[in-house]
């Protein structure tokens, strides 16, 4: 067996090793729940795999829950969580409208207080 005739610095050592790279795990949301889930993998939340329940027991409750529920298209959801954000807007400058009323009665107290003065 070759053995070395020297040891290797930690220069060398380091510069072989530049190419040792972690990567990150690709994740994708499922289709049922909407989670992060590893690619390739049965969603841990509700199940499924590729849109398709993966136990006999949840095979056998599916087609019902099918029939309950049918699926919105993307572009409705997407409208519908603009909507949302729209909402969530307009409820914020209403909120900061109510302060401004009371930020002029600290003004008129403090002007108040120093006339009696």
């Amino acid at each position: 067996m070759a053995v070395p005739k020297k040891r290797t610095g930690h220069s060398a050592q380091g510069h072989r090793r530049s190419n040792w790279k972690a990567t990150r795990p690709t994740t994708t949301k499922c289709p049922n729940c909407g989670a992060t889930v590893l690619t390739h993998t049965v969603c841990t939340e509700c199940g499924t795999y590729k849109g398709q329940p993966v136990s006999l027991k949840d095979k056998a409750i599916a087609p019902k829950a099918a029939v309950e529920a049918p699926k919105k298209s993307a572009k409705k959801e997407k409208a519908e969580k603009v909507e949302k954000v729209e909402e969530v807007k307009e409820v914020k400058t209403e909120e900061v409208k109510v302060e401004e009323p009371k930020a002029e009665e600290v003004k008129t107290e403090e002007t108040s207080e120093t006339e009696e003065k």
